[in-house]
């Protein structure tokens, strides 16, 4: 089989979407005010994706949503609880199971012990796997079909956002970006060019905890010879983002990923204009998702991943692009 057409039956589909960071106010504009920010209409190309998932001619398994899925000015308007609500009703017509991601703007809205008992912890399911020790990492694995495995990571795991100041992941992080960045302002990138960009505050990294996990439940995937897709809303591979977009200790993450012969696809959003890389030294695919907040009214960004013994084939809709991800 080569290319993307002529392909026999999948052995199953999903669907996926990141950045929704709807709120019920004007468009605006990101960070840098240099690019154009849709809140209202993210709520329609949601309805979008949805309502292609539920016509397509093979229903997909589950939906991954990559984080971000409601933005942070709802908290500035007491509308956090609102907003969820209105996004999580279009959820309600979804044909399939949904993954949630937790991601900056989600902190921006709730506590994390809030999250833990919100419609967003997806943890809940009976086919979740082991968990890591401590209760409060969002993060867990599932299996939709044998030989196929999905890992969802908690890239806020140590953050200033979502841990209270007391907390020792709180004052890893406080202690890690006063070592990068000498702005007052932490969302405010350092001044020096290159990875040390991503040091601020709206980025997070992986415990020591949470990357023992990871290890283990990659051992066990190997062990089995799966293919395993990881997850997280922070990309950690440099050539598949912006470096202002990278998890604080990526090459951490980047050095197990990369010991594991299960390992073939790692997805992530944050990054609004999206990229692509594979790894030269793995095969890995380091896949980050377009963002539907800044894709125009009249365009979308969404896609369907067709899953295949030996690769996987990406149908993208709008921004997002189609690729064939063959397996290392």
């Amino acid at each position: 089989m080569s290319g993307m057409e002529g392909c026999s039956q999948p052995l199953f589909t999903f669907g996926v979407i990141a950045d929704i960071q709807y709120a019920d106010i004007d468009d605006g504009f990101n960070f840098k005010r240099t690019r154009k920010r849709y809140y209202k209409s993210s709520l329609r190309l949601l309805r979008n994706a949805l309502e292609s998932w539920e016509s397509a001619p093979v229903k997909p398994t589950f939906i991954l949503q990559l984080g971000d899925i409601i933005d942070g000015f709802n908290k500035k308007y007491d509308a956090s609880h609102r907003a969820l609500e209105t996004v999580m009703k279009e959820f309600d017509s979804c044909p399939a199971s949904v993954h949630h991601v937790w991601g900056n703007h989600e902190f921006y809205n709730f506590s994390r012990e809030s999250l833990l008992h919100s419609t967003l912890n997806s943890t809940t399911s009976s086919d979740r796997g082991e968990r890591p020790p401590t209760g409060d990492i969002y993060a867990y694995h599932f299996c939709p079909v044998p030989g196929f495995r999905f890992v969802l990571l908690d890239a806020y795991d140590v953050s200033l956002l979502g841990r209270e100041e007391s907390s020792e992941q709180y004052q890893q992080a406080m202690t890690l970006l006063k070592e990068h960045n000498s702005n007052e302002d932490l969302n405010q990138p350092p001044a020096s060019y290159g990875l040390v960009q991503r040091f601020v505050k709206f980025n997070g990294g992986f415990s020591k905890e949470q990357l023992d996990w990871l290890e283990r439940v990659l051992m066990q995937a190997d062990e089995a010879h799966e293919r395993v897709t990881v997850l997280s809303h922070l990309p950690v591979h440099p050539d598949s983002t912006d470096p202002i977009c990278l998890a604080w200790n990526y090459d951490q993450l980047l050095s197990i990923l990369r010991s594991h012969s299960s390992v073939v696809c790692f997805m992530a959003g944050h990054d609004h204009e999206g990229g692509y890389h594979r790894d030269s030294q793995s095969g890995v695919h380091y896949l980050t998702l377009e963002g539907v907040i800044e894709t125009p009214p009249d365009r979308n960004a969404f896609g369907t991943v067709s899953v295949y013994p030996d690769r996987m084939i990406l149908k993208g809709c709008g921004r997002i692009s189609d690729r064939e991800l063959l397996f290392p």
